[in-house]
């Protein structure tokens, strides 16, 4: 039979399709897990399908592997026929060379391609499908909208959304440069995916209308180590914490940091590894660049030391490092751990990221260790968006003069990732007051974002006196009530029980307890009775369980529905001073006509809750 050419036959194929399939069936391969991609991808699609949905925001936790769960959405709204897809990402030209270098690996199509790809006259972008990448800055901006003009249907996919895309002039009536181009590369019909670790600015400030009944979670992987493990509620911490004393800046300090590292690492090749691995160790101080001079001068002088054998301090650190594997790897051989750190302390890089054009020459070094000993000292450079492979060890102590900002703190948790291989080998220095301050800002954190996970219309961030939920330059006066507020949560059907638990001799321990029983987690979440019980101080006194209150009745500004008020339904009546005086967690329950029923929470000690009015509060 005579072969004959039909280009109908190639015309069907020249759109691939499964694209998603194939990326899931890719980190299968791998031996990734995919189920916390599907969830997320699954609910950016459900969004997708809402006639009235413009703008949602997808959060997880900071280096749980978001870039893996974009490539994967991407294959999906391309097979969803989304023809037109743009990347927005950080001001930084190495992390747009690692994101889009993932993007051309995982062998999606089109392939990714980088702003400066399309500008040339002859790129036709009228048809097809085209996957596009932007830094956030406005030259790159401009170029995008004079090259692609007005793309109907355009995707936004803005990674770590919470920065820069925020219109930190909204309280002026003005916008910010990149604020504004977004929006004009949105346009009319387009739709915007913010991707972030840390959502509260974005809702505070109404970042392009988006609504936060839309949210999506995207769950962590299995082997992700975060706030759970570095700054746990009700569990032992499983990794090494040293806490120093909150006064002095002793150089003591960062070098047994130093010590700490080495010894943890020569352990971990000698006797748990199969192949020798590099490790990193990241001294996070303050962002000014003389202070990393300084943090430079003191570990380059302890390496330079244990590197001659000969020097003044030679005899006194490698005893320093003999004496702290003998405590604390008894089960070793002292002598052959010491033997390995020094025999190889040569084979150390000592990186100071102080700019992004340090970032730019040396960031992969650091971000994937070529040592094996590999230091890195920098400040805000690697404080967001950057993974470091390997990090065994971190040393923060950054100077924090203002209010403890929540969003970037979060960002800076550099320790968050895949660690669990190594985790109880993995140590993390700061000032003990800092730890604290890091600790109730993860608290606040969790509270903020459950309240998320359950759907609830009126969305809650906190502050106190040490930290506060964003930069003020970001919240909407017009939608965010800054006065002391309180927490509310799922409605639920009230019934007389509940009462009688609140009226009876128990405890108020044992009627915390029992009154999450019957309302159940939604309505009582049991991540808000540990806070209290475990986070906050624990005497009874400090806890009121009032009786429950009608609003059938209320004035005008109270949604008897949703059981909301704009400025909040527990007042000074309603918190019973006198017969609480010591009290400062205080908990009721309201009820409309249809004893629909809601329980709040008020806290009337340091602690601010900044609440958000939009959404039907």
């Amino acid at each position: 039979m005579d072969k004959q050419f039909d280009i109908t036959k190639f015309s069907a194929n020249a759109t691939i399709s499964k694209q998603y399939e194939a990326q899931l069936g890719r980190l299968k391969t791998a031996n990734k897990q995919v189920d916390c991609i599907e969830d997320a991808v699954r609910g950016a699609l459900e969004n997708l399908q809402k006639e009235d949905c413009t703008s949602f925001v997808i959060y997880g936790e900071p280096q749980s592997g978001k870039t893996e769960m974009m490539i994967c959405l991407t294959a999906k709204l391309l097979d969803e026929g989304y023809n037109f897809i743009v990347h927005l990402l950080n001001d930084s030209v190495d992390l747009l060379g690692q994101n889009l270098g993932r993007f051309k690996k995982s062998g999606l199509a089109p392939a990714a391609r980088n702003v400066s790809e399309i500008l040339d006259p002859a790129v036709d972008l009228k048809t097809g499908k085209h996957v596009i990448f932007c830094k956030k800055n406005g030259k790159d901006l401009r170029k995008l909208i004079e090259k692609i003009g007005v793309v109907k249907d355009i995707i936004i996919v803005d990674d770590e959304a919470d920065y820069a895309s925020p219109n930190a002039k909204i309280n002026k009536g003005e916008k910010t440069v990149i604020n504004e181009l977004i929006e004009i590369v949105r346009g009319k019909s387009g739709i915007y995916i913010g991707v972030t670790a840390t959502p509260a600015r974005l809702n505070l400030n109404n970042t392009f209308e988006n609504d936060s009944h839309l949210w999506v979670n995207f769950p962590p992987h299995q082997a992700y180590t975060g706030q759970d493990v570095f700054f746990p509620i009700d569990k032992k911490i499983e990794y090494g914490l040293e806490l120093l004393p909150d006064a002095g800046d002793n150089p003591k300090y960062p070098r047994n940091a130093l010590f700490s590292f080495l010894v943890n690492a020569a352990y971990l090749n000698k006797y748990v590894n199969k192949s020798e691995e590099n490790y990193s160790f990241l001294i996070h101080t303050s962002g000014k660049k003389i202070d990393h001079k300084g943090d430079w001068g003191t570990i380059n002088a302890t390496l330079n030391e244990l590197m001659n054998s000969s020097s003044k301090n030679f005899e006194i650190f490698v005893k320093q490092i003999w004496t702290l594997a003998s405590e604390r790897y008894p089960d070793a051989d002292t002598d052959d751990l010491t033997s390995y750190v020094i025999q190889n302390i040569s084979r150390n890089s000592l990186i100071v990221l102080n700019s992004e054009t340090d970032f730019t020459q040396k960031g992969a070094s650091a971000t994937t260790p070529t040592s094996l000993f590999t230091i890195i000292i920098g400040g805000n450079i690697v404080s967001r968006g950057v993974t470091l492979d390997n990090l065994l060890s971190m040393f923060f102590t950054r100077d924090v003069k203002h209010k403890m900002q929540q969003d970037t703190y979060i960002q800076r948790a550099r320790m968050f990732g895949s660690r669990s291989s190594y985790l109880k080998f993995f140590e993390l220095t700061m000032p003990n007051s800092l730890y604290l301050d890091w600790h109730r800002c993860f608290v606040f954190h969790r509270l903020a974002l459950e309240a998320i996970r359950q759907k609830m219309g009126s969305l809650v961030w906190l502050s106190d006196s040490r930290i506060s939920a964003v930069a003020s330059s970001s919240i909407n006066d017009s939608t965010v009530d800054m006065q002391r507020g309180e927490m509310s949560f799922q409605l639920f059907n009230y019934n007389d029980e509940i009462d009688s638990v609140i009226a009876s001799d128990l405890g108020v321990f044992e009627k915390m307890e029992a009154l999450g029983k019957l309302l159940g987690p939604g309505a009582f979440p049991e991540y808000l009775a540990k806070y209290v019980v475990q986070v906050l101080p624990k005497k009874a006194a400090s806890i009121a369980i009032h009786p429950t209150s009608s609003i059938a009745g209320r004035k005008e500004d109270t949604n008897q529905e949703l059981i909301e008020r704009d400025k909040g339904l527990m007042g000074k009546s309603e918190l019973q001073k006198s017969t609480y005086p010591d009290a400062i967690h205080h908990f009721k329950i309201f009820k409309n006509a249809a004893n629909a029923a809601r329980l709040f929470y008020k806290y009337e000690g340091s602690i601010q809750f900044i609440k958000n009015l939009k959404n039907g509060s």
